[in-house]
């Protein structure tokens, strides 16, 4: 008897290892079979990401209302708006595009040969604010009318010579200063209109920066979503891994909904791996301000495949995206 329970000691010991490294009782999926919340029907918005294909889609209702295809441009999309008129802005790594609903180029903005963009924001109807990677970073801010530059500073990068991990996401706060993500020197620093840094923060692995109406910015990258308040002090902090029951493996930009909820994505690299059918990462997953998970989007499955995530815009927010400013430009 001594070794028949001996052997079920060993078999139990053996289970709890199997269970805790994944290998058995699912704890290898990616998110649970059933999501909190009512999945592409639980909101309208404007979704893109980064992938092999340039993809845009409004979803409304459940359905897919609106999309955009190009499968033989180079470049991925890293950054996109959808104006108040319908029009949408987009950066893909190696330009900027202006759309309408018809899907009609209004302008288009060319990177020169060993520089890129993967960010871009609407400033009123004939503006539009640039960050760009490349031997000298650069913001640019261009008049859409005259395609003109009416401004541009140069700004630090790590490296003049790896161009590609520079700068990511940036965005102009309520003070007509522009917030700029410095992904591979892991910070976020804020500029006015003349190029002077006002301030800056360390936030390692830091993706994305979205300012908020209270001045505070929430950031995203490295695995974590942080709320730091302008004195840099951290006023809300979730670690991606920590999320129980999914597995979000490359976490770029959170969104602040107006109830205070927090809206993550998690990017799937279509370069580096296969989606396998059977487990399905989410896109989107939303978070209560005390981390209860409310909502999570996983639309894979034709014909709602809306494809990898980058960035979603919620189209009950009421806030006009291009009614911003920058110094005195509007």
């Amino acid at each position: 008897m001594k070794y028949v329970f001996g052997g079920l000691v060993v078999a139990a010991i053996v289970i709890g290892v199997l269970y805790k490294t994944g290998v058995i009782f699912g704890k290898n999926e990616l998110s649970p079979k059933e999501l909190p919340g009512k999945g592409i029907e639980q909101y309208d918005f404007f979704y893109a990401g980064e992938a092999k294909h340039q993809n845009m889609y409004i979803v409304r209702k459940g359905k897919i209302a609106w999309s955009y295809s190009d499968t033989a441009a180079k470049g991925e999309i890293s950054d996109a708006i959808l104006m108040s008129n319908g029009n949408v802005l987009f950066a893909h790594q190696f330009g900027v595009t202006l759309i309408n609903a018809d899907k009609k180029t209004l302008w288009h903005y060319d990177a020169p040969a060993g520089h890129e963009v993967h960010t871009a924001q609407p400033i009123g109807k004939d503006h539009v604010v640039i960050v760009q990677n490349g031997d000298t970073g650069k913001v640019i801010v261009m008049n859409i009318v005259t395609n003109t530059i009416e401004k541009e500073f140069a700004i630090p990068v790590g490296d003049p010579k790896t161009v590609h991990p520079q700068f990511r996401h940036a965005r102009l706060t309520n003070k007509g200063t522009l917030l700029v993500t410095h992904m591979d020197m892991g910070k976020v620093c804020e500029y006015d209109i003349n190029g002077k840094q006002l301030s800056s923060f360390t936030v390692p692995g830091v993706w994305g920066a979205q300012p908020l109406d209270n001045g505070n910015i929430l950031t995203c990258g490295g695995g974590v979503v942080r709320e730091i308040t302008p004195k840099g002090d951290t006023a809300w902090k979730y670690a991606i891994k920590d999320i129980p029951g999914y597995k979000i493996t490359s976490s770029q930009l959170a969104f602040k909904r107006p109830n205070g909820n927090i809206v993550v994505n998690d990017w799937f690299n279509e370069w580096s791996a296969k989606l396998d059918n059977s487990n399905l990462p989410v896109q989107f997953i939303e978070l209560t301000p005390d981390k209860k998970i409310m909502w999570a989007l996983r639309s894979w499955v034709e014909p709602f495949n809306l494809g990898p995530a980058t960035t979603i815009q919620f189209l009950d927010d009421n806030r006009i995206s291009e009614n911003v400013f920058f110094g005195d430009i509007k």
